[in-house]
């Protein structure tokens, strides 16, 4: 079985480099495919028919962007994905955005309830705090994919929809935004269609800046999980078992029928605990020695559709923990005697 699959990944990258061999793994040539595309965003959205050729005689397809995609860091196992993000650096550039935002932070988890915490480690996560915002031309990468890489045509021409009438909508030549080799765009790497539907003006000056408006990239970040379902108040993940294999034991509290009572240890001012009205999934996560057990609630599921990862949304979590532990409240968190919700605190441990 596992020579059939890496048969099938050999026979998909080698469909896709032949798809951009032939058409020079440079500009576009395939133009049957691309005129049918353009055909359809004039019929469907209005574009002028001659400036989209235009544009797209500018567009190159990329070689790297199918190798890239080829091989994501999510198909490493659990204890090397780990160790790309919970790395010092990363954390201490976390307790430093949150210092220097603490007041839009507040104010964003006060209106929506999703924690400052998420958002925080989110960005970390994406883009190391808006260091690593990818180097590719979006419309190049989104493109490439859309045209030249069939497993997901369908989704990346959609995606290369949206990014087209954001651009319309939001007067950005579409030449010119820089993203991930999948089309991510700015400190939290929305896809085009995320823009969209939950990019978020915060100071309204009539622009969604999410590549270099930290208060629009929170209050952006927060909606997403806002409208994606976010419960407040309610728990995250629980570790059950650790990775060592003589470990049998569990480690927080679990009922036997799943569902979730978890401690309050980060907040020493909650003492009761507090009960998950939902059975939570239990995950696997590959350590050296063993695998991990954790328990994960609907809260879990909601990060993973920023990225649908288990490994990700683990990631995420323990970033939160990482940066948690080191920092301390803002001046303006004590002059406003704000503190995390409690509500959210108890959710990350």
């Amino acid at each position: 079985m596992k020579f059939m699959g890496l048969f099938v990944r050999l026979s998909v990258f080698c469909t896709c480099f032949a798809i951009l061999s032939c058409t020079g793994a440079g500009t576009i040539k395939d133009q049957g495919t691309v005129d049918g595309f353009i055909k359809q965003m004039v019929a469907k959205h209005q574009f002028n028919e001659k400036a989209l050729a235009d544009l797209f005689n500018n567009v190159e397809l990329n070689e790297g962007i199918i190798k890239k995609i080829s091989k994501p860091s999510e198909g490493l196992p659990w204890y090397k994905y780990r160790k790309i993000f919970l790395k010092e650096p990363r954390i201490k550039a976390g307790v430093q955005f949150w210092r220097e935002h603490a007041e839009t932070l507040a104010v964003v988890e006060k209106d929506t309830g999703v924690p400052a915490a998420i958002i925080v480690a989110i960005i970390g996560v994406e883009t190391q705090y808006g260091q690593h915002t990818g180097s590719y031309r979006v419309i190049d990468a989104l493109s490439t994919l859309a045209f030249a890489y069939p497993p997901r045509s369908e989704f990346f021409r959609s995606e290369l929809e949206h990014f087209l009438l954001l651009c319309r909508e939001e007067h950005i030549d579409p030449l010119k935004p820089e993203g991930s080799y999948a089309g991510a765009m700015g400190m939290p790497q929305f896809m085009p269609s995320s823009y969209r539907n939950y990019a978020i003006d915060f100071n309204k000056d009539n622009y969604r800046d999410i590549w270099q408006n930290p208060d629009d990239v929170i209050a952006s970040i927060a909606n997403y999980f806002a409208k994606h379902g976010w419960q407040s108040g309610q728990p995250v993940i629980v570790q059950i078992r650790d990775g060592s294999r003589k470990s049998a034991q569990s480690l927080p509290y679990l009922k036997e029928d799943l569902r979730l009572i978890t401690s309050n240890s980060i907040n020493p001012n909650i003492s009761t605990p507090l009960l998950s009205t939902k059975k939570a999934k239990i995950i696997a996560f590959e350590q050296e020695n063993g695998e991990e057990l954790w328990a994960a609630s609907d809260n879990f599921y909601v990060i993973t559709r920023y990225n649908k990862s288990p490994l990700y949304a683990l990631a995420v979590y323990q970033l939160i923990l990482a940066i948690s532990n080191q920092r301390v409240p803002s001046s303006y968190e004590q002059n406003h005697n704000h503190t995390t919700n409690p509500g959210t605190q108890q959710l990350f441990e």
